[in-house]
């Protein structure tokens, strides 16, 4: 277990908005409903990444790109450039939604994906279907790293686990839509040599729509409250949160919040300005910040669990698996569409629904619970099928109870995959990390999961191919590495503010920091003890506020911990 370190910048008050889980979730269904839109950045992911597979097989895209169709190794690439498009777009992303807000990094990387998308649906080369892949590919990063930190930067902490899961059930939508999608329009104009340009330019065409839905609704969209104050839009930070929590706005819960976020962005503020004294560029400040995630302990600590956690989700086997299912059912002696519909059909809708209970019991469980039971449950999968492999690779046909077994462990592989690290890595990024540095910190995760993606499609045809069963093996033993090092490094995070992530991942530790937050504190009128002393909402600066603006000392000490079940 790791203890806890560090204090928290807001003090030691509980801030609770409701019961933990899909009870949460029921009752707040404005914030829930944001957060189900914000994830069609999800769908467009798993969409864009599913419907290629179906594309390449169809008998009119391999008359129109002969080449393409007829060479692997160009194959590769060409689902190999989104990946890597992804990488750069989710690497450089952190600044970009820093400086236009995360709301409109959402606009940003819809209007990217819609080039790239028309790009692709419109190709009449090769080189256009590589450059709208790419192009698409960095829309992709993009929106995977800022939907999860935008929905964790919305969330009450009694649910933000849930809301930011729906990230992950997006993408399994967009991965089972793209298959179902596809073997349907394989069938415009036949199969075979008459087979209709449309059924592969629809399906390439038809991701343009919820990109477009999207991209509409970021108007309406509200800021995330922590963006509007690190810019000192207080007044608009204020409305924001009273918007989303959906509760008086004379609430002393409101005005905790509030000044939670607010002492997190002053000291952050106050530390970068001693730090970095006199330097005024931005780029310069974003390198610099950078370079902090990997010097400074704390933030290097944070920094490793969560790119850990995107190598591992990888190395667990998620695309061997899938890659592998169609030579496992076909070895069991299913043949044609059999074969698509329990390979990837089947394990879309599995995928799907797996996800489902992370989201409604997530906050409840803990992330590191629902780690250790996933880990537990995909390394048992990999032991039986790569077992099974190991002993009947070369007799399936007389042994077809084997086969079918190997099956049903691939599709439960799948099932705790999907309730556990397929989403908790995109949750605990966007968590950990201080204001100044967390969208930097977010993108270099996410980033770090398209490079070990791009690795890991690279290596398993080589593994599959030179040491069949031992791949599995291979896979196995991250899995046992994930239930280790969860155990014993991996700190909870469930139902913590995000201002109080230094509590367990320590920082704010030192004699100068702790003198700062102290004096924090009593500007802003935080006790020590168990309230807020009486905010106010009136203009008038408080002696020392950062921002200026809603700040005031007087009156009683509100209590602010509302126990709900």
């Amino acid at each position: 277990m790791v203890a806890a370190a560090g204090i928290a910048i807001a003090g030691d008050q509980e801030l609770s908005y409701g019961p933990a889980g899909y009870k949460g979730l029921i009752r707040e269904p404005y914030i829930f409903s944001l957060a189900c839109f914000a994830s069609i950045g999800g769908v467009l992911f798993g969409y864009d990444q599913g419907v290629i597979s179906g594309v390449l097989v169809m008998n009119n895209f391999g008359k129109q790109f002969p080449l393409l169709a007829n060479n692997a190794t160009l194959q590769g690439w060409m689902v190999a450039v989104l990946t890597l498009g992804a990488m750069f777009g989710a690497l450089v992303n952190g600044p970009i939604a820093d400086r236009i807000s995360r709301r409109w990094d959402l606009l940003l990387a819809n209007i990217v994906f819609l080039i790239g998308s028309i790009i692709q649906a419109a190709a009449i080369n090769i080189p256009m279907i590589f450059i709208g892949r790419f192009i698409a590919g960095l829309a992709i990063g993009q929106l995977s790293m800022v939907v999860p930190l935008y929905l964790g930067e919305l969330a009450p902490p009694n649910i933000r686990g849930s809301l930011i899961a729906l990230q992950q059930l997006g993408i399994t939508v967009g991965i089972m839509v793209a298959f179902w999608l596809d073997y349907g329009t394989q069938h415009i104009g036949g199969t075979g040599d008459g087979q209709s340009p449309v059924a592969w330019r629809f399906p390439l065409a038809l991701q343009c729509l919820p990109s477009l839905i999207l991209a509409g609704g970021t108007f309406f969209l509200p800021y995330s409250p922590r963006w509007l104050m690190s810019k000192g839009r207080e007044e608009e930070t204020l409305q924001t949160l009273i918007r989303l929590r959906r509760v008086d706005p004379a609430d002393p819960r409101i005005r905790l919040e509030l000044l939670e976020i607010k002492a997190a962005c002053i000291f952050d503020r106050e530390v970068i300005e001693a730090k970095f004294p006199g330097i005024t560029s931005r780029f310069i400040l974003a390198t610099k910040q950078y370079k902090e995630l990997l010097v400074v302990r704390h933030l290097n600590r944070r920094l490793v669990i969560a790119c850990l956690l995107q190598v591992i989700q990888q190395f667990t086997g998620i695309n061997a698996i899938i890659y592998y299912a169609p030579q496992i059912f076909k070895a069991i002696g299913l043949t044609g569409n059999s074969i698509d519909l329990l390979a990837t059909g089947v394990v879309g809708v599995i995928n799907f629904f797996s996800t489902i209970p992370a989201i409604m019991f997530l906050d409840r469980w803990g992330r590191r619970k629902v780690l250790i039971i996933g880990a537990i449950g995909m390394g048992i999968s990999q032991l039986i099928v790569g077992t099974l492999y190991a002993v009947y690779q070369h007799s399936w046909l007389e042994h077809r109870a084997a086969g079918w077994t190997a099956a049903v462990f691939i599709w439960i592989y799948i099932s705790n995959f999907a309730f556990s690290i397929g989403c908790v890595n995109w949750i605990m990024p966007s968590e950990m990390f201080p204001p100044g540095v967390r969208s930097k910190a977010v993108g270099v995760a996410i980033s770090t999961n398209w490079l070990s993606n791009f690795i890991v499609a690279l290596i398993v045809p080589r593994m599959l191919k030179s040491i069949t069963f031992g791949t599995f093996y291979f896979f196995l033993v991250f899995c046992v590495i994930l239930i280790v090092w969860v155990y014993f490094c991996v700190p909870e995070t469930k139902g913590l503010p995000i201002e109080e992530m230094d509590k367990i991942f320590g920082g704010n530790q030192g004699v100068e920091d702790m003198a700062r937050i102290a004096d924090i504190r009593r500007r802003l009128g935080i006790t020590i003890g168990d309230g807020v002393e009486g905010y106010s909402g009136d203009k008038g600066s408080h002696e020392g506020s950062e921002f200026g603006e809603h700040g005031g000392a007087e009156g009683k000490t509100a209590q602010v911990s509302h126990h709900e079940t």
